[in-house]
């Protein structure tokens, strides 16, 4: 079963919810799957046979039946659907028998298939805060009967009897099979509210039902190490779906706000000092190839001395999503050193620069966690703090600066990542499997549009959200 999520990072629209936050939709693919795996995790039926026989507090003998057992309890094979404004519509199709004393003291077979039906109405457990299913309306209805009572016995009389039997036995028997079944179903809600990593999920209103999926809002709170909660940044809209998702599938959207507050706790792990002369494909790291780009290094040191480089990232990194494109930004410093010989002696500071470059996400899922490769995008600026050198213009040091980021700085910040990002584990679903694509978010007018955002963009490109595929 194949169910497509989907993460929005829409952060440049304008708002309309309260605050940032995500968007779940079940479709059937995964109401399906955890139905049946909760049918088949309980063992509901095995139970229920064991159960029928054996005598029960306020339960009345059945007249005219006695001894009674129930045996080959067929595979149940279970139906959904969806009621708008109240849950889910569920049959459960079944056959067994049932065996006993009749009236006349003889062996009684009676084989049957039917149909359990229920409304499970979807609500908010005021205790917990977290959605529960609870069933109502169960109804069984025959679908066929056969019995080992003589054919010769008067007609009217067995069906008079097995339809008395059948009607007081059966919804007892089997209605409570669905309430077993939404008892499992209704615990795997619990990762709902539950702390993942850095993350807690927080549902914020009665979920709601269409014809095509039950939609759960919920709010992400991320909170630091010693538990001070990050602010999501109020300058863009939460999450909308693609108005042309498949129906019948599974979404979960999460605003680009939400990112960027995960990214926040990552942000002095992306600072770094480097201090090897050799790094990747870059010339050797010394005054000597600085110079030539600024000769005034040269007669400041004649001989050559290995460079330390030192970024620091001034401000909280930025996720922002455009059509086709995912973009990490980042502002901070880049402070070049002239190393010393003599053991103790600390470095000289050549310059030091402001600098905002951005790095293109390539995202994937792994064990779960939203994974993210970063390449250098461009070197959008560069701004001359100090300079023990002379003054020179920055525009000469693009290039080198460029392939430093590239070569020294990028894989670093790779090295930060693959720690992922924490995927709300809801229903035990399974991304591992995603398929990915950033994909355009529409307005419900069927247009996207830019109303607010911190970085530049061309006019064609719109507001985009990563979609994923993945299992329940």
């Amino acid at each position: 079963m194949l169910q497509i999520l989907c993460l929005a990072l829409c952060g440049l629209l304008t708002r309309t919810r309260a605050e940032p936050g995500a968007l779940l939709r079940l479709g059937m693919d995964i109401l399906n799957h955890e139905v049946q795996s909760a049918m088949d995790e309980s063992h509901i039926l095995e139970k229920m046979a064991t159960e029928a026989g054996k005598k029960r507090p306020g339960v009345k003998p059945i007249k005219g039946l006695t001894d009674m057992k129930v045996k080959d309890v067929q595979l149940p094979v279970i139906a959904l659907s969806f009621t708008p404004g109240v849950g889910i519509f569920q049959c459960v199709s079944t056959g067994m028998t049932i065996t006993g004393k009749n009236f006349m003291g003889k062996n009684m077979e009676i084989t049957v298939v039917l149909n359990i039906t229920a409304t499970n109405r979807i609500l908010q457990d005021e205790e917990t805060g977290l959605p529960i299913f609870k069933s109502e309306g169960c109804e069984v209805i025959l679908v066929s009967v056969k019995t080992n009572l003589p054919s010769n016995m008067m007609p009217n009389v067995v069906k008079k009897f097995l339809d008395s039997t059948l009607h007081k036995v059966l919804p007892g028997l089997m209605c409570p099979a669905i309430d077993a079944v939404l008892v499992y179903v209704n615990k795997k809600w619990a990762n709902m509210n539950g702390q993942m990593g850095t993350v807690k999920y927080i549902l914020t209103s009665i979920p709601s039902t269409t014809a095509s999926y039950i939609q759960v809002d919920f709010s992400p709170v991320v909170q630091q190490q010693e538990g001070t909660t990050i602010q999501l940044a109020d300058d863009g809209e939460g999450p909308e779906f693609p108005e042309d998702y498949d129906e019948g599938s599974s979404q979960l959207l999460l605003s680009a706000a939400f990112l960027t507050a995960e990214l926040a706790l990552l942000q002095k792990s992306f600072d770094l000092n480097i201090q090897d002369t050799m790094v990747g494909e870059l010339p050797p790291q010394t005054t000597k190839t600085l110079s030539g780009f600024i000769p005034e290094v040269a007669e400041a040191y004649p001989k050559p001395k290995p460079l330390v480089t030192q970024i620091r990232i001034n401000k909280p990194p930025k996720v922002t999503m455009e059509t086709g494109k995912s973009l990490l930004h980042l502002h901070g410093t880049l402070e070049m050193f002239a190393a010393r010989r003599r053991r103790g002696k600390a470095p000289v500071s050549l310059f030091l620069l402001e600098a905002h470059f951005s790095l293109e996400i390539q995202y994937s899922v792994r064990e779960n966690r939203l994974q993210m490769a970063t390449s250098l995008n461009r070197l959008l600026s560069l701004s001359r703090q100090t300079s023990s050198v002379g003054a020179f213009k920055e525009k000469t040091l693009t290039g080198f600066i460029t392939d430093f980021l590239r070569e020294a700085y990028i894989p670093a910040v790779n090295d930060v990542l693959r720690v992922g990002l924490p995927l709300p584990d809801f229903l035990n679903m399974n991304y591992n499997l995603a398929e990915l694509d950033i994909v355009e978010v529409r307005k419900g007018t069927g247009e996207g549009h830019v109303s607010q955002h911190l970085w530049p963009t061309s006019e064609e490109q719109k507001p985009a959200s990563l979609l994923l595929g993945a299992q329940g």
